[in-house]
């Protein structure tokens, strides 16, 4: 039983985010993977700086160390020249205080000459781990570099993606707008050719018209006037037919 409410519980988590991808808006859904993967360069800086902190920690150790080292086993050197120079004077009290200081700084030495070599080893491998943590971080450098380039590619094809299914909708909404209802271009051709023939009928049925004849008369008979007219001005001022005024004449009016 516990089987299978675990399966039907995996099958409605996977059809819920099948649908939730499904609806989701791809340019949000990258801007969270690009924010994701810079987080994650962030986490592993820090980590890095942790690694290089220990690495510095460590050799500043390895310094101080070697320093102290340095500083017993001249301390242990001038013991056992002033025991010696003591011995020498008869001295052997001094001397041996003197022995007993020199043994002491050559404990000190074995000591501090065990701590050198482990803090070596310590070096070394704080020095490998820096090392491999800045070549990890210059690495996925390089990885979230090509990511934010890929987003602007991809950003980019969701833009194109974007207008050609407007452009597509907008094709559709055409298609499903000019449907049956609507006249064929043939359809207004005939209509309008039909309206030109019965407009070129009523025109020749006006010209055969008694009021045409009429006025076509009238039209006549202002146009003579108008010529009987114009010849008796001509003749008035002496202007021939062609407009040649005689010589000595002024043409453009009477003088």
């Amino acid at each position: 039983m516990g089987k299978l409410l675990r399966k039907i519980w995996r099958y409605f988590g996977a059809a819920a985010g099948s649908k939730f991808d499904e609806r989701a808006d791809p340019k949000i859904q990258l801007e969270q993977a690009i924010a994701d993967a810079q987080e994650q360069h962030r986490r592993l800086k820090e980590q890095a700086a942790n690694v290089i902190a220990n690495q510095k920690q460590t050799e500043l150790r390895l310094s101080r160390t070697l320093e102290q080292l340095e500083k017993i086993n001249g301390s242990a050197q001038q013991a056992v020249v002033m025991a010696a120079e003591a011995e020498r004077r008869g001295d052997t009290a001094k001397a041996a205080d003197y022995n007993r200081a020199a043994e002491s700084f050559a404990n000190q030495l074995i000591a501090l000459e065990r701590q050198v070599e482990e803090t070596k080893t310590l070096h070394l491998q704080a020095t490998q781990a820096s090392e491999q943590a800045k070549a990890a971080v210059n690495q996925n450098a390089t990885v979230l570099q090509r990511k934010l380039s890929e987003r602007q590619k991809l950003l980019s094809q969701l833009d194109q993606a974007k207008m050609a299914e407007q452009m597509n909708a907008a094709m559709t909404s055409l298609s499903e707008s000019v449907g049956q209802d609507v006249p064929t271009l043939d359809q207004v051709r005939t209509k309008i050719e039909a309206r030109y023939a019965k407009a070129k009928g009523m025109a020749e049925l006006d010209s055969g018209s008694v009021e045409s004849h009429m006025l076509e008369i009238e039209t006549a008979q202002m146009d003579a006037a108008a010529q009987a007219r114009l010849a008796e001005i001509r003749a008035r001022m002496g202007v021939e037919a062609g407009g040649t005024a005689p010589s000595g004449e002024i043409t453009g009016g009477e003088r």
